[in-house]
């Protein structure tokens, strides 16, 4: 008889054997911050999670250095929007100056920048419209400069997240030309026209005032199609990608892992942490156990990086693991 149990008998030998971990400098927390002052607004339907004027991000960025997690992603809510989203590429914008706070305050930290339109367009679509037709592009030029100007103001790493055609070339020549050849590209490559970003478009403010967006995301029925997005960002630039939504898509985490040697990371977003928490808040499952699980099913699945509102959480949970030892 094979007794496969015999490597499970204790805890101690169970972690001796383990394949797949999840530690702190995995993780990325994503933060809104808002235009204004003495603002905390709270996410209704996220729990735990707030927008902050820059005046209070302290608050969270404290509590994110001595969780241990060094990675943020930016996304900015401004004060007035307009029909070419012209606050995004603003170099005194409000996702510029969280950026320039950020790296004066916490300079060990690493800031993402999200790099699309909608929070800042009227409309709220990811690009630049023409009647109802979202124009590809003509929004390049934008997305391009929204990128150059976050990393000026110190960005480390550019996420776009749009799904224009393109945008990875358009941004990695915009960047090079400003000599900014050291900042590298995670893009959002596999981005599904997905029901698990409800709330975020609550969080960011960028509900598409007509439509929807899935002319440019893709169709969460195509798998082979993740393989064709993945190429084409690599051939034009991009150094690492995001896979989004993770929970659903972790066949296309596996398979892109596979096919690629790059590194990957899983956007576990924010339906899928409302889910959780709404359950947990319940009583209906252990919180704790079930965002490990499903963090580390991300691992399993081939991430290297996961963006997660979990991510403080998770970072105490693994500490206090940690200790047991």
């Amino acid at each position: 008889m094979k007794r496969t149990r015999r490597l499970r008998t204790t805890k101690a030998l169970r972690n001796m054997v383990r394949e797949h971990y999840v530690h702190p400098s995995d993780l990325i927390y994503p933060i809104f911050v808002i235009e204004g002052e003495d603002i905390k607004n709270p996410v209704d339907s996220m729990p735990g999670i707030y927008q902050y004027s820059i005046d209070r991000m302290d608050e969270e960025l404290e509590r994110i250095w001595n969780a241990g997690v060094r990675g943020v992603l930016i996304f900015g809510i401004p004060a007035q929007k307009d029909e070419v989203g012209s606050g995004a590429y603003d170099p005194h914008g409000i996702v510029q100056e969280a950026i320039r706070y950020i790296k004066m305050n916490y300079p060990g930290m690493i800031v993402i920048a999200d790099i699309c339109l909608c929070e800042y367009t009227s409309h709220g679509h990811c690009g630049l419209i023409c009647g109802e037709h979202i124009m590809n592009d003509e929004t390049l030029p934008l997305l391009a400069k929204m990128a150059v100007t976050c990393a000026q103001a110190g960005a480390d790493i550019v996420a776009p997240s749009d799904m224009m055609d393109g945008r990875v070339k358009a941004i990695r020549d915009a960047l090079d030309n400003e000599g900014l050849y050291e900042v590298p590209i995670m893009s959002y490559s596999a981005k599904y026209a997905s029901a698990y970003y409800g709330p975020f478009r609550d969080a960011a403010e960028s509900a598409p005032a007509f439509g929807d967006r899935k002319t440019y995301q893709m169709d969460p029925a195509n798998a082979k199609e993740a393989l064709i997005e993945v190429e084409a960002d690599l051939l034009e630039g991009a150094d690492m990608i995001i896979i989004k939504p993770a929970m659903a898509y972790l066949d296309i985490m596996r398979m892109i892992s596979e096919k690629t040697n790059v590194p990957i990371a899983a956007y576990n977003v924010s339906g899928e942490y409302s889910m959780v928490k709404a359950a947990a808040a319940n009583g209906w499952i252990d919180e704790r156990r079930i965002v490990m699980e499903n963090l580390t099913g991300m691992k399993r699945a081939g991430a290297k990086m996961i963006i997660t509102y979990h991510a403080l959480d998770a970072a105490g949970w693994i500490r206090e693991e940690l200790r047991e030892y």
